[in-house]
């Protein structure tokens, strides 16, 4: 599995100018989270989501450098990678797994189907299995792919000191926004 992993995320490092028919990349994926707590919400954003689908196999890997989300407040941020993520010593976040009924999908035919995409996600240097539900969108033979899901912090190993625990929410949305060509 992990030479697998290697091989997708190398594929992703690379310049591609061409894109095969049986792969589906992009460098430039939308990718945010949401925190509502009592006293504040928490909202970052990265475009720098790189990403790889094999159609035939309906695979997916997905890298997130953490160190690239956007928040509106610059201490917020700076907190973010140096006291809850550790991004210096744990510096991306992956996916690695499935779309599930990726072979149902018409790469000819517009529409928007709805899917699941099941994996391992990475995060803070933890591995979970998770099942996340979505869309693929297929538009004049370019893809976009979609969902959100949750994620608790105590999941992945990232504490939240009691003095912030009405600042940071113990649940955490995800968002992505994937654009890909075929």
């Amino acid at each position: 599995m992990k030479t697998k992993v290697v091989a997708l995320l190398f594929l992703l490092g690379m310049s591609v100018t061409i894109i095969a028919q049986d792969k589906l990349i992009t460098k430039t994926g939308h990718v945010w989270f949401y925190s509502h707590a009592a006293l504040e919400d928490i909202e970052a954003h990265t475009r720098q989501a790189a990403a790889i689908v094999i159609t035939a196999k309906g695979t997916i890997a997905v890298m997130i450098p953490i160190m690239s989300f956007e928040f509106k407040k610059t201490l917020m941020q700076e907190h973010f990678n140096e006291n809850y993520m550790e991004s210096a010593k744990y510096p991306k976040a992956t996916f690695t797994g499935n779309i599930n009924n990726l072979s149902e999908i018409n790469p000819k035919k517009n529409g928007i189907y709805k899917t699941v995409a099941e994996g391992e996600l990475t995060i803070h240097n933890v591995t979970r299995h998770i099942k996340a539900e979505g869309t693929v969108e297929v538009k004049d033979g370019k893809y976009n792919v979609k969902s959100k899901f949750n994620i608790l912090l105590k999941d992945y190993n990232i504490v939240v000191e009691s003095r912030f625990t009405k600042n940071i929410a113990t649940v955490i949305e995800v968002n992505i926004d994937l654009n890909f060509y075929y």
